[in-house]
């Protein structure tokens, strides 16, 4: 019988806690065949990709269709559940794509996390069946369109993008920016305010919709290669039987990000995971005066830190994951997570680029991606100051937000 203490060990050294051990041999096969998928198809791409500001579509979603990382057999063994997989592997399942790179993994959420979220929560039987489906299985693209130019943080009441009714169609009429993904996104779930009853609904826009226009957002210093979309909605028309009938108020946006929240704390987590093996990997090879850069006792101080860090936001996920999975999860859960992760995540970017010196600004040592991508990172699925103020909420009983 194979030994997932030692499987888990081989593929995750930075956790030291050994809190990889909670997967199964089957979940660690399919981590495994992720992470040779995106070291053979997307490896050779990914820098000229970042300096381009180009995503690779075809190969990335080419990798997790091979790793069958939404839909594989094993990933359901002995559970009574088609559609979501388990919430431990999930967390690791975000640290092997963002050790990898935080633009992977960013894209990845917006699908696997964003979108199918709001498909399995806002869809009824019949149209997760059609849409779940094809998101699960890679044969389709899709994102999450809710932000705003003008509203981010106040988009639960700031929400412009306009939905009216006439007969069984529905006409949109708004803005969306920052939508990771939406110019090649086969069809978008677009959040915009009924002009009858004021409630928020979300529709399915197709991506060839007449109306519909998607321009991506130049000169981004952060997640290159995720392309972020600003979207036009001028009279575009959706059927009735593609609006998600149990979004109807912002209620069920917040249970989407209680679920998804969760997942960019993950994407923190492997963010320090990345930069900080990056700069592991640099540190014991590189000599200076003498000596590899690892033997200097400031060295080792800063690599220590960055190892605690990564254990810590290891355990944060893991154990929030694990409260999700028992159904009793909360937003104060992932946004305590989130904030936690993400905290960590910058310190230990910026300690990754300084003990690799000048060698941590170029691409080459990989430390550089970590560290720009880790601001944007900080800022999305809620801002730092957005989440502390939900945990302030809860711990104070006094609501700080203006």
């Amino acid at each position: 019988m194979t030994d997932v203490k030692s499987i888990a060990k081989e593929m995750y050294p930075e956790d030291l806690l050994g809190y990889a051990e909670k997967l199964t041999e089957g979940e660690l096969k399919v981590l495994k065949n992720l992470r040779n998928e995106l070291e053979e198809r997307v490896r050779p791409v990914l820098n000229e990709s970042y300096e381009k500001a180009l995503l690779p579509r075809e190969e990335i979603l080419t990798a997790f269709k091979n790793a069958q990382i939404m839909n594989h057999p094993d990933l359901f063994e002995g559970r009574d559940e088609k559609w979501r997989v388990r919430e431990v592997y999930n967390a690791f399942l975000y640290l092997e794509l963002a050790r990898f790179d935080p633009s992977v993994a960013t894209f990845y959420t917006v699908h696997g996390g964003l979108g199918y979220n709001t498909i399995l929560i806002g869809g009824t039987e019949e149209q997760i069946e059609k849409y779940g489906s094809l998101v699960r299985d890679f044969e389709a693209q899709t994102c999450f369109g809710l932000t705003e130019p003008d509203h981010g943080s106040d988009i639960a009441g700031g929400l412009s993008t306009t939905a009216e009714r006439k007969g069984d169609t529905w006409v949109l009429n708004g803005e969306k920016r920052w939508i990771g993904g939406a110019k090649t996104a086969d069809f978008i779930p677009i959040f915009a305010r009924d002009v009858e009853d004021k409630k928020i609904k979300c529709f399915l826009v197709k991506k060839d919709s007449p109306g519909l226009r998607v321009d991506n957002v130049q000169n981004k210093i952060a997640l290159r290669i995720v392309n972020n979309g600003h979207i036009y909605l001028e009279d575009v028309e959706v059927e009735e039987a593609d609006r998600l009938p149990n979004i109807h108020g912002y209620s069920k946006v917040a249970e989407i990000f209680t679920h998804t929240r969760t997942d960019v704390a993950h994407i923190a987590m492997g963010t320090a995971a990345g930069a900080f093996n990056a700069a592991l990997a640099l540190t014991t090879d590189r000599e200076q005066f003498g000596r590899k850069l690892a033997g200097f006792q400031l060295v080792q101080e800063k690599l220590a830190r960055m190892q605690a860090n990564v254990v810590a936001a290891i355990g944060y996920s893991v154990r929030v994951a694990e409260i999700q999975e028992s159904g009793t999860q909360d937003m104060l859960n992932s946004s305590l997570a989130k904030m936690h992760n993400s905290l960590v995540m910058r310190e230990t970017v910026a300690l990754a680029r300084e003990v690799c010196g000048g060698n941590g600004i170029t691409l080459e040592t990989n430390v550089a991606r970590f560290f720009t991508d880790a601001e944007a990172i900080y800022t999305y699925e809620g801002t730092h100051e957005i989440n502390s103020m939900l945990v302030g909420r809860e711990i104070t009983g006094i609501g700080a937000f203006v």
